[in-house]
């Protein structure tokens, strides 16, 4: 699994590489999948996360990857998806966000659990939600800070496409995402945990 894994994540970071919309944009978007490799490669031995949330990572760095690829106001696919579906704009970067919300959701929830830090499942799942809403708003003032630096440069990384409320609709799409992959995926996350050999 750790092969295939690291193949389909390479060979999606290969394809993404070549002749994106913009090499700055690209980087900034891959950059947090790159950082997300590198963190579990690193902690692969010592703490070895569930196959669950493993195949949620990879998804989630696709839809990184790819939204650097084409900038996340551009992918095809969402162009297409606008006149059907009755969209004005590309919307491709809610998926992102919604991403955003969902995979961290279950991180959270497998690190509180392991490492037992919140004994009620109540309050974990409190927590959970706080942080990734936190989260979500860490990463608002990031793309704030960058636009700020790059200044024209920036639009295609914020992808806002003239939407005032891009940066209030983001968070809300994160905290959609986690209170969903909470009530959906809880049982089997708690079904591969109990699976995993102690730490």
């Amino acid at each position: 699994m750790k092969t295939a894994w690291l193949a389909v994540f390479l060979l999606v970071l290969a394809w993404s590489a070549v002749s994106p919309k913009d090499y700055f944009t690209w980087a900034l978007e891959v950059a947090p999948a790159v950082i997300g490799l590198i963190v579990m490669a690193v902690t692969y031995n010592s703490f070895r996360l569930t196959p669950l949330l493993y195949f949620l990572i990879l998804l989630h760095c696709i839809v990184l990857i790819v939204g650097g690829h084409y900038t996340y106001a551009e992918v095809p696919l969402f162009d297409y998806l606008k006149p059907i579906l009755g969209f004005e704009r590309n919307n491709y970067d809610k998926l992102g966000h919604f991403m955003q919300g969902f995979v961290p959701a279950i991180i959270a929830r497998e690190i509180l659990i392991r490492k037992a830090v919140v004994a009620s499942a109540a309050w974990r799942n409190f927590f959970i939600v706080c942080f990734c809403l936190a989260f979500s708003a860490f990463y608002e003032l990031i793309e704030w800070a960058v636009a700020i630096a790059a200044g024209a440069g920036s639009e295609s990384f914020l992808g806002t496409q003239g939407y005032e409320w891009d940066t209030q609709s983001d968070m809300g799409f994160a905290l959609l995402g986690s209170v969903l992959a909470l009530l959906l995926l809880a049982r089997p996350h708690d079904r591969q945990l109990i699976a995993l050999p102690k730490d």
